[in-house]
């Protein structure tokens, strides 16, 4: 069981369904990603290098792809609430998985970008 595994059964059906719709994303584009527990909350490696977050709130669900695909996306992602590094939404206001999938897609072109060549 991963540490993200563990988290899952701190929260309720529902919320770790929509943890697992966006992992399941994440490793479909990235197969050899690291799961871990990055700052108390949820997160994968790729390439050694932060990729993606997410965690659950009281009132909302976070993702923290970092700050350049909220950038790249903004037009996209009027309806959540958003800040420099973190997208919120809920489970009545997810984040479709077509923008999911060109997020994760960007954050890794992103991450190959900076490690190509690097050993």
């Amino acid at each position: 069981m991963s540490a993200i595994d563990d988290y899952f059964q701190t929260i309720t059906p529902d919320q770790a369904a929509e943890l697992e719709r966006i992992r399941a994303l994440v490793k479909a584009a990235a197969p050899d990603v690291e799961e871990l527990i990055e700052y108390g909350i949820p997160a994968f490696k790729y390439k050694g290098k932060y990729m993606i977050g997410f965690a659950i709130y009281k009132k909302h669900i976070s993702l923290f792809p970092s700050s350049e695909p909220i950038e790249v996306f903004e037009d996209d992602l009027t309806n959540f609430t958003v800040s420099k590094g973190t997208i919120q939404f809920s489970l009545q206001n997810k984040i479709p998985t077509s923008l999911l999938k060109k997020i994760i897609s960007h954050r890794i072109k992103s991450i190959d970008a900076i490690t190509k060549g690097a050993k």
